[in-house]
């Protein structure tokens, strides 16, 4: 196949128009470990290439492989930090280590996420989605993007021990890390000022004013100095932590400055933005389709089987990066130590050896071994929290809006720009007002 077309597996603007699952499906039965290169996309420079894994069972393979397969060795993005510096703040996140002691960090925060600690955030998760609908229900329409997006974010508050008037930071701050090949989210700002806690306000005022480094160079979204006022308010915070809470736990565990700021780095992301991508996305694939909608307005006890199809469907997460550890063959493909391996989660939901016809949105669809939440040692600590609040949600724009449409004639839905997150940012939908 032409580099050119496979090198659109990794450029940003692909995904604006959509993922491409024909190219994926293509790859898989021609070229399923693909060497894929890192063209300069606008002001971000060139990178080595890397090695594409599509099909499902490799992707399954290399996620539980952690010692030939490194999360740490180069992180987990594809594009590489731009310093030693940068790679060494990376290593300390937990999503960014492997085993023992991805294992040593998991165990702090893994009480956070327990069944028991699930059961006491289901009847607010339940209560904040039944407002949120309710809210609106009057107006018939509303941004799909915007009527979901508080929900994780007040959720994560509650977990973390942020002041619930802080919460829209945890918004903003996801935004500037996750979109920032998007000119609409790179420069995040949606929090008012007024309703911010002193710390809050004080965190604002350590915002920083340039995406740009003196060399000229954009600064990494992902490094100290362009979030240097997410972790001044996380070290303000630790001062003085919620009894219980998740940042109580990271502050009793005697973790270093590094493996604090990147926890909760972390959290306030990852937490974030699994919710806000897999929801709307997940709703507009289930209205596309209204026989499905249809049936599971008929049968609610379809439910959890349906929230399961969402995320095949419409992966919250495109891809994850890893790095060999040694020498390796993958797929026929010869992989040399040090190489970027990248998995896509997105190809590998849609495999047909897994899936039978894959293409096709099924919301009864049983056994469903997709990979949105990953695979191995670093499955998502935050699934099932998750899927009970995409459920929540679900279940009041499905029970209180029986007439929920997309938009007739209305704006296309907008798509985040980025090879990482599948997401939009913006999805209108109507109703009739007496709903």
């Amino acid at each position: 196949m032409d580099q050119a077309r496979l090198n659109q597996v990794f450029l940003p603007a692909t995904y604006a128009d959509g993922v491409p699952y024909g190219l994926f499906r293509e790859l898989r039965t021609a070229a399923p470990v693909c060497w894929v290169e890192e063209p300069a996309v606008g002001e971000w420079p060139a990178g080595p290439g890397y090695w594409a894994v599509l099909r499902h069972a490799d992707v399954k393979h290399v996620l539980r492989t952690p010692e030939v397969f490194s999360s740490h060795l180069g992180a987990t993005q594809i594009r590489d930090p731009d310093s030693t510096a940068d790679l060494e703040f990376a290593r300390a996140m937990m999503l960014n280590q492997d085993p023992p002691d991805h294992s040593r960090l998991r165990r702090i925060v893994v009480g956070a996420f327990t069944p028991g600690a699930l059961r006491e955030l289901a009847a607010d998760i339940d209560r904040h989605a039944a407002e949120a609908v309710r809210e609106v229900r009057a107006d018939g329409g509303a941004d799909v993007v915007r009527l979901v997006a508080d929900l994780p974010v007040r959720t994560l508050a509650r977990i973390m021990g942020v002041p619930e008037q802080d919460r829209r930071l945890l918004q903003d701050w996801a935004n500037r890390v996750i979109g920032y090949q998007d000119a609409d989210y790179a420069d995040s700002s949606t929090v008012d000022p007024a309703a911010l806690t002193e710390l809050g306000r004080a965190a604002l005022a350590r915002r920083p004013t340039t995406r740009t480094a003196p060399d000229g160079r954009p600064v990494n979204p992902r490094s100290r100095a362009a979030l240097a006022d997410m972790f001044a308010y996380a070290h303000a915070l630790a001062d003085r932590p919620r009894p219980g809470s998740l940042l109580a736990r990271m502050r009793a565990a005697g973790l270093s400055a590094a493996e604090f700021e990147t926890m909760f780095f972390l959290f306030a992301v990852a937490g974030n933005e699994t919710v806000r991508n897999a929801l709307p996305g997940g709703l507009h694939t289930l209205l596309r389709h209204p026989d499905q909608y249809r049936l599971l307005r008929e049968r609610p006890e379809l439910l959890p089987s349906a929230v399961e199809e969402m995320l095949r469907y419409w992966p919250p997460v495109l891809d994850f990066r890893r790095t060999a550890a040694r020498d390796v063959e993958l797929g026929g493909r010869r992989i040399r130590r040090g190489d970027k391996v990248v998995v896509y989660h997105a190809s590998a939901n849609r495999d047909e050896t897994v899936f039978p016809d894959p293409d096709r949105f099924d919301v009864t669809r049983t056994p469903n071994d997709h990979v949105s939440f990953g695979h191995g040692p670093h499955f998502c600590l935050g699934a099932q929290l998750a899927r009970r609040q995409m459920t929540s949600m679900l279940h009041h724009l499905l029970s209180d809006l029986p007439t929920l449409r997309l938009s007739p004639g209305g704006p296309a839905p907008a798509r985040l720009v980025s090879n990482f997150q599948n997401g939009l940012k913006a999805l209108p939908v109507h109703w009739h007002p007496g709903d």
